[in-house]
């Protein structure tokens, strides 16, 4: 139910546009990972063992206006090769409403990034029938936190289920099949791709992007056929590296399981990394502009919107980029970034010619006298005082995602022996094994999944998407995905691909109106492709 809710600049700009904004954006000196990644190490072989059988439960949620009466199922899928051996168990959570049509009932497949994380950010932050709430009083608790009651739920629109991949949450690998030498499934010869193949198995295979989206379609294929659900809308949703996993995804399923997606729901996604080659290019901080004044408006008590915020995406995509291209050899134009980015940062001029105009996230907080002596989480610029500034805020240490690692991993505990599913292995929020021995592919170009969104929406005519992004995230910036998403055509009369900014950073569901808009967006995009269906 829905709630209440030479060549002129501008010639310069337009050439340089396909080739500048084709490139997504991943902050220079931000955390080393996308998404909420801080466990130090992955599950010691004796860990390795069969997890326990499916467990089901029923449960009553009574919300503002309604009662939701649904059935909770916690539970694995093993990954085997053609030779049936297991090769890795994939555990999930699901909630599925009470006596729902399964034929048009859609069905929401969520998972978050990193990559290495576990689901737990989605299932507790925003979309599950329980929550926590993600605030500094979380970070600062002695015990685990309450479970509450989740108002904004999606549970209403949609059934749910949320993968922990393989190395993460219950989620394990077996040991590798030895195969020497490498088949030609395998791959190259890059770093740990000896035995990367479905049939061998092991974290060379589960830990690339290749074996990751085999597994995550197989095992969205095994669900659906087991749980008598082939006939659903089926609908992704991904976080962060989740989101950059979505579209691939969504071709798997379709190219290798004969199975449709309806929609996508991409939350702070990535969906291009080929900023990950270097730190000089210009586009890195015509995307991250706007954000940074975002965060200064929230700073000074307004709340950011698209409206307040259309000089700075204005400037940065038309003047700045082109005086950027200019390079910091052009005086000139160096003077006239100075004196704007001044303006739209509040910083002293001083401070921006330091850095040549190209401020990143860093050293925008660095450099801002604004934030007083408290650490600033990237990832939320809006977030300070979970701790004092000066520590190692690189790699693990984002004052707010580090700091909810443990009451969250406790709250998943206190969710499993509510669903009376009883694991005897300790659960992996994140997994920082995973994150540094990833294997991204061996090719010298970086991966991307726009081209699979734009493949995907050019053959089905009702595929929709939502892409969502807070302000004020500073490690994977709203504009970066508006400029990508820009370059895409509309097909039809309608926009089948919608981009939703919210206060908040890269969990804007952690701010209470941002999670009730975000859900009603949400419920919107999903009606739309299941409503013809129903009629």
């Amino acid at each position: 139910m829905p709630r209440n809710v030479s060549r002129s600049p501008t010639v310069l700009a337009t050439v340089l546009a396909t080739a500048i904004i084709a490139s997504a954006w991943l902050l220079a000196t931000a955390p080393a990972v996308l998404a909420q990644d801080a466990s130090p190490r992955g599950p010691a072989a004796a860990e390795i063992t069969r997890l326990p059988a499916d467990q089901r439960s029923h449960h009553t949620l009574t919300l503002p206006g309604r009662m939701l009466r649904f059935t909770a199922i916690a539970g694995s899928i093993p990954m085997t090769n053609t030779a049936g051996r297991v090769l890795a168990d994939v555990a999930f959570t699901a909630h599925l409403l009470d006596g729902a049509d399964k034929r048009t009932r859609p069905l929401t497949f969520a998972f978050n990034g990193g990559p290495g994380a576990a689901s737990t950010w989605l299932q507790l932050g925003a979309l599950g029938p329980w929550r926590v709430p993600l605030t500094g009083d979380t970070v600062r608790t002695k015990a685990a936190p309450a479970l509450l009651d989740n108002a904004e739920t999606w549970l209403d629109f949609t059934d749910l289920v949320f993968i922990d991949p393989p190395g993460t949450g219950h989620s394990r690998i077996w040991p590798a099949i030895e195969r020497n030498p490498p088949t030609a499934q395998g791959g190259g010869r890059g770093r740990g791709e000896t035995q990367r193949s479905a049939e061998a198995g092991g974290p060379a295979w589960f830990w690339s992007i290749r074996g990751d989206i085999a597994t995550f379609a197989s095992f969205i294929a095994n669900w659906t056929r087991s749980n008598e659900r082939t006939g659903s809308p089926i609908v992704l949703a991904g976080e962060s590296y989740g989101g950059f996993r979505a579209p691939l995804i969504a071709q798997a399923l379709k190219s290798d399981h004969a199975v449709a997606v309806h929609a996508m729901v991409l939350v702070s996604p990535v969906l291009d990394f080929d900023g990950r080659r270097g730190w000089l290019q210009p586009h890195h901080y015509v995307a991250l502009l706007p954000s940074i004044a975002a965060t200064r408006l929230e700073r000074s008590g307004v709340v950011p919107t698209r409206a307040a915020l259309a000089e700075a995406e204005t400037y940065a995509r038309g003047e700045y980029l082109v005086d950027l291209v200019r390079g910091p050899r052009d005086t000139q134009a160096s003077e006239r970034i100075a004196a704007r980015i001044a303006a739209f940062t509040g910083l002293d001029v001083e401070k921006v010619r330091k850095h040549d105009g190209r401020l990143g996230g860093r050293s925008f907080v660095q450099e801002s006298a604004g934030f007083g002596d408290k650490a600033v989480s990237l990832y939320d610029a809006g977030i300070s005082g979970l701790e004092p500034a000066g520590g190692d805020q690189r790699g693990f240490g984002d004052p707010f995602t580090s700091g909810l690692t443990a009451p969250l991993t406790a709250a998943m505990a206190t969710l499993h022996a509510r669903l009376g599913w009883r694991v005897e292995r300790r659960y992996l929020m994140h997994s920082g094994e995973a994150n540094r021995s990833w294997t991204w592919r061996n090719s010298p170009h970086p991966p991307e999944a726009l081209g699979a969104l734009l493949d995907l929406h050019r053959k089905d005519p009702k595929l929709m998407t939502l892409a969502t992004h807070g302000f004020t995230d500073l490690v994977t910036p709203y504009f970066a995905s508006a400029l990508q998403l820009d370059q895409l055509p509309t097909y039809g009369q309608t926009q089948r691909i919608k981009l939703e900014v919210y206060p908040g950073g890269h969990m804007h569901y952690s701010r209470d109106d941002s999670r009730a808009r975000f859900r009603d967006d949400v419920e919107k995009v999903i009606g739309e492709v299941v409503q013809p269906s129903v009629r």
